[in-house]
């Protein structure tokens, strides 16, 4: 899907998720009318970033923030699920140490299992931004930072990755390149791998702060997609959507018959 910064409108819609099905929709522009588009918000894909740089290079690409924090935020699961895992190996260690069967009614849960069953459900905790935590959730992060050093600086890093998009553009690119040299010296892989992404995609990033574009248009424009396949109760096919979808969401209003 293309939709218009503008105007919020759809502009333009095919399926498929490739560079070759982008590149129809500049075929239909056309050359000069690619030339006159300035700005262009995207996720990181690059069959995305590729298309448009060939088709209107004078474009400035922006990096949709939401998806440069879920990489940090799929980042700091990755590094969630390695402690847990850790900490169940732990727990099934000690249980065959124990010995078999059931342990004494009424004996307290050895101190491996509930560490590892904390963790486990300290995944909300650890995604949600801290102004929208519950005092349940904001407990169990005070006890995650406490407890696992490693687990904690991966939080810190997706919390100070999200929070560079909201400073102001001259302030950005400064923290930027503290939060990378940061994450590259952290020694945790998931965020030395992505720090790379971030340094490769900095500049768009940097303008999509500075101008203030994100992909909220296309995200809205994806629920009311689903909404017409829903009250549609379902599509045969693609262009029967797709049809539907730029009747209701491209501003067109065609003469009906019988209409006045």
């Amino acid at each position: 899907m293309v939709v218009d910064h503008d105007s919020g409108r759809l502009v333009w819609a095919a399926p498929g998720r490739d560079k070759a099905t982008l590149a129809t929709f500049f075929d239909a522009l056309g050359g000069e009318r690619s030339a006159l588009i300035t700005h262009v918000s995207a996720d990181g894909a690059d069959w995305i970033s590729l298309v448009v740089a060939e088709r209107c290079p004078s474009a400035v690409r922006c990096a949709d923030p939401f998806h440069v924090v879920k990489w940090a935020t799929e980042a700091l699961d990755e590094v969630r699920r390695g402690v847990w895992n850790d900490a169940r190996k732990t727990a099934r260690s000690n249980e065959v140490r124990r010995g078999r069967g059931r342990p004494v009614t009424g004996a307290p849960a050895r101190p491996d299992s509930t560490r590892a069953v904390a963790l486990k459900h300290s995944r909300y905790a650890l995604w949600k931004n801290p102004e929208n935590l519950t005092e349940r959730q904001t407990v169990k992060l005070a006890w995650v930072v406490q407890t696992n050093p490693t687990l904690g600086r991966a939080y810190y890093l997706k919390e100070g990755l999200r929070v560079i998009f909201k400073l102001a553009h001259n302030e950005a690119g400064e923290a930027l390149n503290r939060w990378v040299v940061w994450a590259r010296r952290c020694r945790i892989p998931a965020f030395v791998k992505l720090q790379r992404s971030i340094v490769k995609h900095r500049s768009a990033i940097l303008a999509s702060i500075e101008h203030g574009l994100s992909n909220g248009r296309i995200e809205s424009m994806n629920t009311k997609i689903r909404l017409i396949t829903r009250v549609a109760f379902g599509l045969q096919s693609p262009d029967a959507l797709i049809a539907l979808a730029m009747l209701s969401l491209g501003g067109h209003k065609p003469v009906l018959p019988g209409r006045i």
